[in-house]
């Protein structure tokens, strides 16, 4: 064998951490300038890390503090906020990822916005001209056409059909007590208030309607209208009157 001297832009060695880093960075750099050669608009190169593997479209801009990795692709003219990290993931063309995302093994289809503050995890797939808003979560779901879950929801085990609105605070229970876990199934166009619990399995018919604050057990029709909450009560001159003592103080 025979080593060949050379200049640390030809080849240098990697004994440490801290020659590690500066070979990643090189490495980052690279795939960098080569994504925005073929179109891509990176506003801050630097602060960017894309591994190799990772294709991107031309006209897709990437903010600031973004790590994709693995197999991800990205088609033409999206949008990648600060903040986001991408693994293994298909995103569409005039996607919107928003800032602070989390996306593992995931597809979202054209014309998706997710976030900010959304989290998909694998086997998770969003179609055309869905919202997934901030803090919703997501697992081994499909999210159908122009359906909305705007905040603060989960949803796991999940098919969900087209032009479905899913109120906030909503929750698929889909982990039972004998550790097994249960699929939730929505038709189209159906209307899910606020703070539901759908109790896996479950299934609810297109056109349906579910009352915000239930607690859904048993499958819905389609086109029904489905409540399951506590009755209230009203008891009128409840409050007790304040004493002398504290209405002088």
């Amino acid at each position: 064998m025979q080593a060949i001297k050379s200049t640390p832009k030809v080849a240098f060695g990697v004994n440490n951490q801290v020659e590690l880093s500066k070979a990643t960075r090189l490495l980052f750099k690279r795939k960098a300038l080569r994504l925005m050669e073929e179109g891509v608009l990176m506003i801050d190169p630097r602060s960017t890390y894309v591994e190799e593997t990772v294709e991107i479209g031309s006209g897709t801009v990437i903010y600031p503090n973004v790590f994709i990795r693995g197999r991800s692709k990205i088609g033409s003219f999206s949008v990648i906020e600060s903040n986001s990290f991408i693994s293994d993931s298909e995103i569409g063309d005039s996607v919107q990822v928003r800032g602070g995302s989390y996306l593992e093994s995931s597809k979202l289809h054209n014309r998706v916005s997710v976030g900010p503050y959304a989290r998909l995890r694998p086997e998770t797939e969003i179609f055309e001209e869905a919202h997934v808003g901030n803090f919703v979560e997501m697992k081994k779901v499909k999210f159908g056409k122009k359906s909305k879950a705007g905040h603060l929801t989960y949803l796991g085990d999940a098919e969900i059909g087209e032009e479905v609105n899913v109120g906030c605070g909503t929750i698929t229970c889909n982990y039972a007590a004998d550790r097994k876990k249960y699929k939730t199934k929505i038709g189209n166009r159906v209307f899910v208030g606020s703070d539901t619990q759908f109790v896996a399995p479950i299934e609810v018919g297109d056109d349906a309607i579910i009352g915000s604050g239930s607690t859904i057990t048993k499958n819905v029709p389609a086109k029904a209208l489905a409540v399951a909450r506590g009755k209230q009560f009203v008891k009128e001159n409840y409050a007790p009157k304040a004493t002398e003592t504290e209405t002088k103080e």
